[in-house]
């Protein structure tokens, strides 16, 4: 099989302009945190997430970052700074590819499970919706990977 060149391959995907948001956190809780990235989430971000670092006097403490629409930075910085004891929130514009998606519906031994599917040029991938098989693993009493494995049957 021979490769295609670089400048002749089709690409399915689109492109867009992100915020990143940091905000560092040394004298906050984790307890007290973990609610915040659910608020985020809840209220708009792409994605969000804590990472350990370490601070001045080499104190141990967590960085937010949050991934958002730049026009939706005044209304997450206001909830940073108002759920967390961080008093400032630092941002950079990123640019990224997203893979084209969509979903589709496998009917299963459990019932129907989402799958979302992805492609760029010849690559796509398929992952089953973790809601969907949660749910039917608890209805039908089974392990969550059982359920997995019957969407992936269904898949080949």
């Amino acid at each position: 099989m021979r490769k295609k060149k670089l400048s002749q391959q089709i690409v399915k995907a689109s492109a867009d302009q992100i915020l990143v948001l940091e905000a560092n956190i040394d004298d906050q809780s984790a307890e007290s945190l973990a609610p915040v990235l659910e608020l985020l989430m809840d209220n708009g971000a792409l994605d969000a997430f804590f990472s350990p670092i370490q601070m001045k006097k080499n104190r141990p403490a967590t960085k937010l970052t949050v991934m958002i629409h730049p026009a939706d930075q005044q209304a997450m910085t206001y909830l940073i700074l108002k759920h967390t004891s961080t008093v400032g929130v630092r941002y950079q514009t990123m640019e990224r590819t997203i893979m084209s998606r969509h979903f589709m519906t496998v009917t299963t031994g459990y019932g129907e499970i989402r799958v979302k599917v992805v492609n760029y040029d010849d690559i796509e991938k398929c992952t089953p919706e973790f809601d969907d098989c949660l749910a039917a693993a608890k209805t039908f009493d089974v392990a969550l990977n059982q359920v997995y494995r019957a969407v992936y049957q269904q898949l080949k």
